[in-house]
Formats: C-alpha cells, sequence, structure tokens
C-alpha cells in the first residue's frame, strides 16, 4: 500500500507521493502503470519529493507517464508546492524547490487555490538546449516535419522546448507533428514542443506537445518558453496570458528573460495503491526513445 495525492493545474494532472514510501515503485514500467488511466490511477506524471535539503529548501523528481524523467515542469511544481502547503510544509512565504532542471522558487497564494512559480531564465543558446549544430541563438530556423516546412524556435528553461509559431493552432495538428518534432535529430534530447498563436501583445493560445507525455491541456515551462520566444522575438510584452484548452496562465518575462507563472491548483483526491496494481511488473528498465 503506496499514499498518494492527486493535483491537477489547468487540467494538467500530477501525482504527488514521497521518495521513502514509493521507493522500489520508481522505475519506468511502474512509473508507466501508476500513470496508465485504465490499469493505474492515471496521471500526466508524478512528482517525487526526496529528502529536503533543509528549511524552505525541498527537493522533487518530475516522473514523465511514459517512465522517463523530465528535468523541470512548471505544472507540476505548482502542483507539489500546494502540496507542500496542505501537509503544512509551507506557509504563505517564499520557498525554494530544487530540480534536476534547477531550483525554482515558489509561493502559494490565495489560500492554496493560486501558485506562483518563478521558473527560471530561459536561454535560446543552442548549446544550452542543446541543438544540434553551431553555437548560436535558435530563432527562426526550419526543418522538415511530415513533408511540410516549419518554422521554429527553441528554448531552455532547465528543459528543451520547440516553439512553432502558426496562425491557427488545433489539436489535429499538434497530435500530428508533435510526435514527430519532438524526435527530430537535431534535439539530441528529444523536445517539449509548443504550437503558438500571438492573439495579441498581452495574449498567446497554445496546444502542447509533452515530451514523454502527449498532447497535454496545459503546461507551464511550454507556456513559459512559448512567451519567452514571443517576447524575443518581439512580437508580446513582458506580461502575457498564456491561453491553453485546460485555462489560462499568467506569465511575466523580466528583462533578462526571467521568467514567473501563476495560476490555479485543484485538489483531486488522495489514498493509498494496491500492491495488486502492479502484478506482474518488475524491473527498472528504460523507457522507449
Amino acid at each position: 500500500m503506496r499514499p498518494w495525492s492527486k493535483y491537477h493545474a489547468l487540467g494538467n494532472d500530477y501525482l504527488v507521493v514521497e521518495a521513502a514510501a514509493w521507493a522500489d515503485w520508481l522505475h519506468a514500467a511502474a512509473i508507466r502503470r501508476v500513470c496508465d488511466r485504465h490499469l493505474g490511477i492515471g496521471a500526466d506524471g508524478v512528482m517525487v519529493r526526496e529528502a529536503d535539503e533543509g528549511p524552505g529548501r525541498f527537493r522533487a523528481r518530475i516522473l514523465n507517464p511514459d517512465g522517463s524523467e523530465a528535468e523541470k515542469s512548471g505544472n507540476g511544481l505548482r502542483i507539489f508546492a500546494r502540496h507542500l502547503w496542505d501537509t503544512g510544509g509551507v506557509g504563505p512565504e517564499a520557498f525554494e524547490v530544487s530540480t534536476p532542471g534547477g531550483c525554482v522558487t515558489c509561493r502559494v497564494l490565495s489560500g492554496g487555490a493560486e501558485v506562483e512559480a518563478a521558473i527560471g531564465r530561459a536561454s535560446f543558446d543552442s548549446r544550452t538546449i542543446p541543438v544540434a549544430g553551431p553555437p548560436r541563438e535558435v530563432l527562426r530556423e526550419h526543418l522538415v516535419a511530415d513533408g511540410r516546412t516549419l518554422e521554429f524556435s527553441a528554448a531552455t528553461l532547465g528543459n528543451p522546448h520547440c516553439v512553432l509559431l502558426r496562425d491557427d493552432v488545433s489539436e489535429a495538428e499538434a497530435r500530428r507533428l508533435g510526435p514527430l518534432v519532438e524526435k527530430d535529430a537535431r534535439f539530441p534530447h528529444r523536445t517539449n514542443v509548443q504550437f503558438a498563436r500571438v492573439v495579441d501583445r498581452a495574449n498567446l493560445e497554445l496546444r502542447i506537445w509533452e515530451r514523454g507525455a502527449g498532447y497535454t491541456l496545459a503546461s507551464g515551462t511550454s507556456s513559459a518558453a512559448a512567451a519567452a520566444v514571443a517576447r524575443r522575438l518581439g512580437l508580446c510584452d513582458a506580461s502575457v496570458i498564456a491561453h491553453m484548452p485546460g485555462g489560462k496562465l499568467a506569465l511575466e518575462i523580466g528583462p533578462d528573460f526571467a521568467v514567473s507563472l501563476r495560476g490555479p491548483v485543484v485538489k483531486v483526491a488522495e489514498g493509498m495503491l494496491h500492491d495488486e496494481a502492479l502484478a506482474g511488473v518488475a524491473g527498472s528498465e528504460a523507457p522507449e526513445e
């Protein structure tokens, strides 16, 4: 029996678990089963609380539903922050969460209904993202997917993103082109993919294909990357609202392209997962690339 809590942030749902209680289940095959919406609990990923680093300093791992590990997740970290609030780990003051993609400063607002996260500084440097080829800012380049030439820009906030600016966006296009772009050879670590329409200087409309998760209703780091790219290209202002199928996320972009985001988090359920749910699942095989 393993305890879990489930939350969603704009329809992007995560389980939050304690590393100590789930230690022998934190391998790829088990995570795939747990995140399966028919055979497990169902989720877009698992946030794992590891040993705290000190007062006001927490540590998290982010596991995708395909069993791979993400460097950072904006919505996942906002969910993690809300869970810390719910369990008495934090109050209204700002606190830090360490992830493989860097440290994020969070603050729980409105009695837990909203969470703000300073998600990090966006970089467009090909060496940092990474993107194959010579050192450069990856802006307004081209790739071919499904026989179509697509203009893209790339960014990182501790995890890789490929932003495709479109005149219109749709779930169908995200599902069709997203997996092709995600695994394009120029992205050695694969990439998250954002299909973005600039509505005006204060609003972006997004459809998102997440590396390791697929089509998703919302994403914090994807929103941040798309907004940072639009800002870098002179297409939007420093304050932007990202509109996604799951809802709206408010973003602030600093002069150094540090991005903070603010939006709702909802607690869905909590419970115990029976060992029986993982019957026949064993090993620690790597996810398929």
